[in-house]
């Protein structure tokens, strides 16, 4: 077949070709590719800077396109065809270069209208697996599918190294009324970088990371990289015993990590360690520590490492500070193997600003609002996500789902949920707008959270979503069929300001300042509490815990000790930040590893000796943890002792009856035969004495328990007189 024989070939209408090349065109599939035309298949492709290219048909069939334009432009006509077919191009370069494969403009769309239904409906629970990009196998051939959504931008082209980076090569069509532009690059495969080159309304170019990327390059880079997962997980057993619990009947205390500085090698130019790295050492250290779960500082790719996490631009991809998204499944998977549950913390409030991320994303607020009363926020210099569009709440529910499933975390800590609440979070009057019904609520935003626990709870059993919600909204971690926002938990940032407040203060003022130790018994139960001594209390100038106890140092960690033994104690889940479990005098620095050398010294050592018995004792007695959402499981004794800065009470695990009787002296005073009611006669065993020598205290103490006495005391019939070190927290056990 001689293609100069053939019918002088058919051009694409003038004006859809200048919209072509001047990347304005919405369907370069229309133009490109193969087309029956004129009796004939029409064969056109753009190649910029290309010298010839050959149509191959196949194995023996190869003939010349004709150049019809300067920008690199062409065409062929098969006179015998009247259906498109497969083809080949083999494109040659001044430089001698050859470049031979499939075209991309050959390809039907790899999402159909059930996907882009479910996606404008915010039904698409997994639109993980149709937008971003992909590595697969399409019409039979490998290579990589690219959706992403930008429904005001005049084109979108893919961009990357198989590229040279030029926006003209592989450009994308938008599907129907979508909003979504989609490709299928024949050819490419895993570790591809790209970018998403954007033309906006205006005629803007701007260099976009896919939304949807699974794999970012390591900051300050940031282009996007097409991922594969080949991770097999073997926590088969963790997760089918994990779908059977309830969480708020089991024992749970979180250790708090920031991966980048938990411990780093000083002798390898003070790096982090890596995700695989640090999962052997961090589970076993956690397991001798006895915590249950362990709550990681955003691990999603965040441009600023100062933001720690917080100000994310990556929904679903892991920070590639410590290694590929396979080595943080590891990590997870490795926590699994020792029994320890792993919470990610997740950010739904908010999004930076940087050009390259999503911040007006196809040159609109397509993300945030436009309105900068809605979407910009004044305390962090961020965008807010605009709740009321359902693509915005699909990504959002999708990138939730995608941590749970994808990476089989047990639970996510969602953060800022006050600020997403309420429109006038952080804003003077006159600088936010009412809703509808002129109130303060953000209702989008509450219907937003509600959808989000409902399908993450439906389709993770066993987990548990924690807010950080610092107000008193009502019913935050109630089930959303009765009015609440359907969380599992909630962090009690009431019981946290008014238990540090008490404790900063010197013990001869503290009597003024009984009531914030029983105060939060008032409320305890309108809401399933997390009870949070977290990364947030120990940086900018507020001190490391250990520093804002009060007095001699000996006092300051006998200070310490009496918190966590009476945080333990009390009602509600528990969460304590590394390096808070040995005393670590600094605050904490994203930069610097934990004091460890701390531990070469006798105090600390007992400090975090303390810190590991509690949680051992607390998982071995159902009575600390059992009812710690019901006031079945709790009783005060003594709540009113402010003279002698001291409190006492009762847990209960009504399921056997089995008590634990508490008693706090905040004072630094040694009380001698300290009279305390107790529930019923019998031996009362000390189980827990913060004050032991082995945690360098005193060792002050009532030689293994004590024998209940028949005198009423407290409103009981029966007493126990102990002696009560200063500073100290005592547990006995009920007989």
């Amino acid at each position: 077949m001689n293609l100069a024989e053939q019918a002088k070939p058919v051009a694409a209408p003038r004006t859809d070709l200048e919209r072509l090349l001047a990347l304005e065109h919405p369907d370069p599939h229309s133009i490109l590719g193969a087309h029956p035309e004129g009796g004939g298949v029409i064969v056109r492709a753009l190649r910029p800077g290309a010298s010839r290219i050959f149509l191959l048909m196949d194995a023996s069939v190869r003939h010349e396109m004709a150049q019809r334009d300067a920008t690199g432009l062409f065409e062929a006509v098969v006179a015998d065809r009247t259906e498109v077919f497969p083809y080949r191009l083999e494109v040659h370069y001044p430089d001698g270069a050859v470049v031979t494969g499939r075209d991309p403009y050959s390809f039907l769309p790899t999402l159909g209208d059930l996907d882009l239904y479910l996606w404008g409906e915010q039904k698409h629970q997994r639109a993980w697996e149709k937008l971003g990009a992909h590595a697969l196998e399409w019409g039979g051939i490998s290579g990589v599918s690219f959706a992403v959504w930008a429904p005001t931008a005049r084109s979108v082209s893919v961009v990357g190294d198989f590229n040279r980076w030029d926006g003209r090569l592989h450009m994308m069509r938008v599907l129907g009324g979508s909003g979504i532009w989609e490709l299928f690059i024949p050819g490419l495969e895993a570790g591809t970088l790209y970018k998403y080159e954007i033309r906006t309304a205006d005629g803007s170019l701007l260099l976009k990371s896919d939304p949807y990327a699974m794999r970012m390059e390591a900051p300050p880079n940031t282009a996007s990289i097409v991922y594969q997962s080949s991770y097999k997980f073997g926590d088969s057993e963790w997760m089918a015993a994990r779908a059977r619990r309830d969480a708020s009947r089991l024992p749970m205390s979180v250790y708090e990590v920031h991966l980048g500085s938990w411990r780093r090698v000083p002798e390898d130019g003070n790096r982090s360690l890596s995700y695989r790295e640090i999962a052997g050492l961090l589970g076993d250290y956690v397991n001798e520590m006895g915590f249950t779960h362990v709550e990681l500082l955003p691990v999603m790719e965040h441009p600023f490492t100062g933001s720690w996490g917080y100000q994310v631009s990556g929904y679903f991809a892991p920070t590639a500070r410590y290694g590929e998204p396979d080595d943080l499944r590891y990590l997870i998977d490795e926590l699994h193997r020792r029994g320890i549950g792993v919470i990610l913390d997740w950010v739904p409030a908010h999004f930076p600003k940087d050009e390259f991320s999503l911040g007006r994303f196809d040159g609109t607020a397509l993300y945030e609002h436009e309105d900068p009363r809605l979407g910009n926020h004044p305390d962090w210099g961020t965008y807010i996500f605009n709740y009321g569009r359902n693509e915005v709440r699909s990504f959002l529910i999708a990138s939730a789902l995608y941590w749970l499933g994808e990476f089989h975390a047990d639970g996510l800590r969602v953060d800022a949920v006050a600020s997403m609440i309420y429109l006038d979070y952080g804003r003077r009057n006159g600088d936010w707008i009412p809703n509808a019904y002129g109130g303060r609520e953000n209702l989008e935003a509450i219907n937003f959270l509600r959808a989000l626990n409902e399908q993450a709870y439906a389709l993770n059993p066993g987990i548990v979503m924690i807010a950080e919600e610092s107000t008193a909204w009502p019913g935050v971690s109630r089930p959303t069929f009765v009015g609440g926002l359907g969380f599992g938990f909630k962090w009690d940032m009431g019981w946290m300001h008014d238990t540090l407040e008490y404790f900063s203060l010197d013990p001869i003022y503290r009597k003024w300042h009984h009531r914030d130790l029983s105060f939060g018994m008032l409320y305890a139960w309108s809401e399933n509490f997390v009870l949070p001594l977290s990364h947030d209390e120990v940086v900018h100038g507020k001190r490391a815990m250990l520093d804002k106890m009060p007095g001699s140092i000996d006092q300051r960690f006998a200070n310490l000790r009496a918190l966590y033994g009476y945080m333990w104690a009390r009602p509600g889940k528990k969460h304590l930040f590394m390096g808070s479990e040995f005393g670590q005098w600094w605050e904490w620095d994203h930069d610097s590893s934990l004091q460890w050398h701390l531990l070469g010294y006798p105090a600390h050592r007992g400090m975090r000796a303390l810190v590991r018995d509690l949680n051992q004792i607390y998982r071995q007695y159902p009575a600390l943890w059992e009812a710690d959402t019901d006031p079945s499981g709790f009783r005060w004794i003594d709540a009113d002792n402010a003279a002698d800065n001291a409190i006492a009470f009762i847990r209960i695990a009504p399921s056997s009856g089995a008590k634990i009787v508490c008693v706090c002296n905040f004072s630094p005073v040694h009380r001698s035969r300290f009279r305390v009611g107790v529930p019923s006669p019998g031996w009362y065993r000390e189980i827990l004495n913060t004050d032991a020598a082995v945690y360098g205290g005193g060792n002050v103490g009532n030689l293994g328990g004590v024998e209940a006495q028949a005198q009423p005391w407290h409103e009981f019939e029966h007493s126990i007189s102990i002696e009560l070190p200063p500073l100290s927290v005592l547990w006995f056990a009920a007989p």
